[in-house]
Parts: C-alpha cells; structure tokens; sequence
C-alpha cells in the first residue's frame, strides 16, 4: 500500500465516522521529537506504532512517543515467548511503508491486531505520522479508540525512550 494510500485511508475513515481531525504537512521528520516539533504538540501526545512478530504472527502495538516498550509485559499478557520487531525489509513488505510512517491502525488500514498501551489514555489527543514522514494526523485520543477498534488495551511502556 502506497504512503498516498493509507493517508487517504485513515481520512476516509475518520471521515465516514465523522471524526473531527487536524492533517499537519511538515518537512521529513525521523524521529518522533522531530515530528512532535514539526506538529506543534508535546512529545507524550506522539503515537508510536511498531509491528512485532510474536510467533507467526505480526501485531501492531501503540504507545506514547515518550515511552519505551516493554516486550516482557506483551509476552506475558499474550502469553508468547519470543517477540522481535519487523525488520525494514518485512515492514516494507507487509504495510509498504518506511519505518516511523506506519499509522497506529489495525483491520481496516492494514490486517493486523491492534494493541493499545493504555498510556495513551492519559492524553486528550494522538497525534501520528500517517503512511509517511511528512504527514501526520492530530485528533482526540478517545476517538482514536472508538474508530481503531484494538483488540486489547493493557500496560506494555515504561517510562523512557528508544528510538
């Protein structure tokens, strides 16, 4: 799926739910302090999505930018035992996206369970890089919920950042 494509994606989404949210076009942005700068918002608001293999399967879990995973918590609440992040190559693949574009959505963007760190709840807003580096999506966290449909939201960040 092309960068254009998931961008008009989510906006049909959240149009067709009639979700009220704000599009930023900013320069590049690699990291998410750039593109917390770039949006105008603080850090914590920044909604990081990484896709992890756990098993066979690849899931896509959410956290604040601000926060570092914590994959025992995932193993132990998904009852997993290894879990590993996509690589450049697979993410390409799978979502046809570079790594720091991918968007915190699940089925119906991409075919991936959804798993929310409930840190995202401590914010009124997400704000997300949407299918590139240059485009991000602002909007209240309590629709992001409501529209994203995860399939569970539980403690998975500490606080503390990796990039």
């Amino acid at each position: 799926m092309s960068d254009s494509v998931v961008l008009q994606s989510i906006r049909d989404l959240l149009n067709g739910r009639d979700i009220s949210f704000r599009e930023v076009h900013h320069e590049p942005t690699l990291t998410s302090e750039n593109a917390a700068r770039a949006r105008g918002e603080e850090l914590r608001i920044g909604g990081k999505a990484l896709l992890i293999k756990g098993g066979d399967e690849y899931r896509l879990f959410v956290l604040p930018a601000d926060r570092k995973i914590d994959s025992a918590a995932i193993r132990r609440e998904l009852n997993l035992r290894k879990l590993r992040f996509a690589n450049r190559d697979e993410l390409m693949e799978l979502t046809g996206l570079v790594p720091g574009s991918v968007p915190p959505f699940g089925r119906p963007i991409f075919p991936f369970e959804l798993f929310v760190d409930s840190g995202i709840r401590e914010n009124e807003r997400i704000a997300f890089n949407a299918g590139s580096l240059t485009d991000s999506i602002v909007m209240p966290v309590r629709d992001y919920l409501c529209v994203s449909c995860p399939s569970k939201i539980f403690a998975f960040s500490s606080v503390g950042r990796s990039e």
